[in-house]
């Protein structure tokens, strides 16, 4: 192998304090100078490019199982479709769209939009809000609560659990920080598994209702453990990046009135257009870790077998390879091949709810406050890894 490249002096590393705060012009490098970068700081190979990046999700020789053991934390993963391969990830996946496939949202599809509403309602009266903690948590809280059928009682507990736990989110957490998303997910077990029991006594008739996750808990394809594994994958997944989707969205459509009138007007199928747009633009997971199983060959170079890869979605959603006027926002783009919510067979279960659930958040907002702006000092990209996030994005209506 060559000596590796390194990034020129004026670029931050993607992966250093500031370079999180704005990585695309590393990103945008790597892809036109060295797209298959072997990084000397993480000891790790990093895809840029749209096409290697899609490989690497999809082809079985990148393992998304060996992948998951290359955290920097010593914690083990729960079993669940992130942590498999095929044929173990599909026999754990057809059970798992139970609580997130398209029948199990059309089955909640009227509670959760009477949730957002809900949300909607809180904000009126309201002379400033914070974009996350006042829309986003709150919208995530709702849609979680009500796939798990959660009564009214354990919502608060359910938030609070649901917060604490997304650290595991981030590979990159440090020893206390990992420490810590050891004991919120063995609260979060426990306060799922106490409450399967009534879910699939509901889902089975013998109680008042029934939901998504009652019919996964009585499934007898899976052993308990996989079950609440599933159910504590969904939760971490999906309350964190579906909270913070809000505020990345604000961003980039509060200045553009032209993007929010065609969202506010434009009825579902244009604001399910612009939640895709607007996450490949800001993908809250911005890359995804594999293993070579075997030598890959790409255009930019071969990677060795049992070699650590990084694929960068952040970059592949910008590739201008694949979308034209990358770093624009462009709510009707189509087609929009990004590679936010995965692909192949990790494709994310969730992706028909994120649509649903952020286009009607995104349009009953825009067209409830139309004079919803920025207020205060502006908003600030978290130093975290995982996810992209905004900090302090106050807003007045």
């Amino acid at each position: 192998m060559t000596a590796p490249r390194t990034l020129p002096g004026h670029l931050a590393h993607p992966f250093s304090p500031r370079g999180r705060l704005d990585p695309y012009p590393a990103y945008r490098w790597l892809r036109e100078n060295d797209p298959v970068h072997f990084d000397v700081t993480s000891r790790m190979w990093l895809l840029t490019t749209h096409a290697d990046c899609a490989l690497a999700l999809r082809d079985p020789r990148f393992s998304a199982a060996l992948g998951q053991r290359e955290r920097v934390r010593d914690d083990e993963l729960p079993p669940s479709m992130l942590t498999t391969d095929p044929p173990e990830h599909q026999r754990l996946r057809s059970p798992g769209a139970l609580l997130m496939g398209p029948a199990a949202i059309r089955g909640v599809a009227g509670d959760i939009e009477a949730g957002i509403g809900a949300v909607l309602d809180v904000l009126a009266g309201r002379d400033e809000i914070e974009a996350t903690a006042d829309i986003g948590e709150p919208l995530a809280t709702g849609v979680l609560a009500r796939l798990f059928g959660l009564p009214a009682a354990d919502v608060p507990v359910f938030a609070g659990l649901a917060a604490r736990v997304s650290v595991n989110l981030d590979p990159l957490a440090g020893p206390q920080a990992a420490a810590a998303g050891r004991a919120a997910m063995g609260e979060l077990t426990r306060f799922l598994g106490e409450r399967a029991d009534a879910a699939t006594a509901a889902a089975a008739g013998n109680g008042p209702g029934g939901s998504p996750f009652g019919r996964l808990a009585a499934d007898d394809r899976l052993t308990r453990a996989e079950m609440l594994g599933i159910a504590a994958l969904t939760v971490v997944g999906g309350w964190k990046p579906l909270a913070e989707m809000v505020g990345n969205a604000l961003h980039w459509l509060l200045p553009c009135h032209e993007a929010a009138d065609r969202i506010r007007n434009g009825g579902r199928e244009v604001a399910e257009s612009a939640v895709d747009e607007l996450l490949r633009l800001e993908s809250p997971i911005p890359f995804t870790a594999r293993v070579t199983t075997e030598a890959v060959p790409l255009d930019g170079g071969v990677i060795p077998a049992g070699a650590r890869v990084l694929a960068l979605v952040g970059a592949a959603n910008r590739d201008p390879a694949v979308f034209d006027r990358p770093d624009e926002l462009l709510v009707t783009r189509s087609p929009n091949p990004h590679l936010a919510f995965g692909a192949g067979t990790h494709l994310c279960l969730g992706a028909p709810l994120v649509r649903q659930a952020g286009g009607l958040l995104l349009s009953g907002l825009l067209e409830r406050y139309p004079g919803l702006r920025r207020t205060g000092k502006p908003p600030a990209w978290a130093p975290g890894l995982v996810p992209r996030r905004l900090t302090g994005f106050t807003l007045a209506i």
